[in-house]
């Protein structure tokens, strides 16, 4: 298969996705066709290099697109934001408790103790938990626990996804019924609101520390040139401190933003956000080029016990913390399951379901306000923090 030839097929793929999740009003997200459609090319014609010969591969579709994109949700998120977020971290940790307690009760006499040993860690979060268990199972001569590991991570997207659209649209149209009825007032996006929690922007914008460059020599070069210093910037402190450089990626987009380093919006002022999203995205779902038709059949029923049992216990724990803290159980339950697929498909998920339900730009960015910054803070505690940290412990389980 030629570069071009590979290049066309995953376009088309993906714009299938996209029409369907449009056309459906995000019923049937985007995200959950694309990963159907990415199963089913790898099963039949797709060579198992297609991402690579399309030439968004490694590097680009790899750690490049990554950090420049978790650093673009730091140009969006302003330090008000993340403070008054914290009822999320709250929730997506009770989430997390409720899965490893219903799954290491439950679902271990029904699966199998070196089942849920190496399946629930990917289930709380991304690759990096997969891999971990994978070959710590590995290790240990357990080869079906090892396989497990990464078709959990291949296949828990696919109810993560419908069941966080159903939980976004509900959630927003309560809150277009509130916004409809003037309960909440938007200007546009930018910083919270205090009073309604949306994001507006401010009337007169505060003095930053480093001015900002005139518009005319603000290119598409500079700005991503500067979001390649911070992503550098944030490798470095990975290296020091050994916290995963995502994390730090995304703190250092904020704090950049704040001081005036960075643009706010980043990457859609470079008008690159579009097709690097798209890069990373098909990057992601490369990763199914692992799930063939035989493991799958082989892990079925027990990776279907550990998500029924573990997304079970998630949601509940979700709930009763959101309502403790006065998260409505649609959000606390969306926000909890940023777990089973994590960034970039809770903004897209997000995006989506805002797109579905606004009727103007206002209405647009008045969602996107309310959710975007609990899922993407979600996510990051979730798939980045939380499940590398519950790997980590359970290695050494088997």
């Amino acid at each position: 298969m030629s570069n071009i030839v590979a290049f066309l097929i995953l376009a088309i793929v993906y714009y299938i996705g996209e029409f369907i999740g449009t056309k459906s009003k995000a019923w049937i997200p985007s995200v959950f066709v694309i990963a159907a459609l990415f199963l089913v090319g790898y099963w039949t014609f797709f060579p198992k290099d297609i991402v690579e010969l399309a030439g968004m591969g490694p590097p680009l579709g790899g750690i490049l697109v990554i950090m420049l994109c978790i650093t673009h949700m730091g140009t969006i998120i302003s330090i008000r934001q993340l403070m008054q977020q914290w009822k999320v971290i709250l929730i997506a940790l009770a989430g997390l408790t409720g899965m490893v307690a219903f799954c290491w009760f439950l679902a271990m006499p029904l699966a199998g103790r070196e089942y849920v040993i190496a399946g629930l860690p990917p289930l709380t979060g991304g690759i990096v938990a997969a891999v971990m268990m994978s070959e710590a199972a590995l290790e240990r001569g357990l080869t079906a626990a090892a396989v497990l590991a990464i078709a959990m991570y291949a296949c828990q997207g696919f109810v993560g996804y419908p069941l966080t659209a159903v939980a976004l649209k509900i959630e927003g149209r309560k809150l277009l019924e509130e916004f409809r009825s003037g309960k909440h007032q938007v200007a546009a996006a930018g910083e919270i609101d205090e009073a309604a929690g949306n994001m507006k922007v401010e009337e007169e914008p505060r003095r930053k520390l480093i001015p900002p460059m005139p518009e005319k020599y603000t290119t598409t070069a500079f700005i991503l040139g500067k979001m390649a210093i911070s992503a550098y910037i944030s490798s470095l402190l990975g290296s020091i401190t050994g916290l995963n450089q995502a994390v730090w990626a995304l703190i250092v987009g904020i704090v950049l933003t704040e001081i005036g380093f960075l643009d706010r919006d980043s990457l859609n002022k470079a008008k690159s956000y579009g097709f690097l999203m798209y890069v990373l995205m098909v990057y992601v779902f490369a990763g199914l080029k692992d799930a063939t038709p035989q493991m799958l059949m082989d892990t079925l029923g027990p990776m279907a016990i550990i998500i029924v049992i573990g997304v079970t216990g998630m949601v509940l724990f979700s709930i009763v913390a959101g309502k403790i803290l006065g998260i409505s159980w649609n959000m606390a339950c969306a926000v909890s399951l940023t777990a089973l697929y994590g960034f970039p498909p809770n903004y897209i998920l997000t995006e989506e379901a805002c797109k579905a339900l606004a009727e103007n730009k206002e209405e647009h960015e008045f969602l996107m306000g309310k959710m975007l910054p609990m899922m993407i803070v979600g996510g990051f505690v979730t798939v980045t923090i939380t499940s590398v940290i519950i790997a980590g412990i359970f290695v050494n389980l088997f």
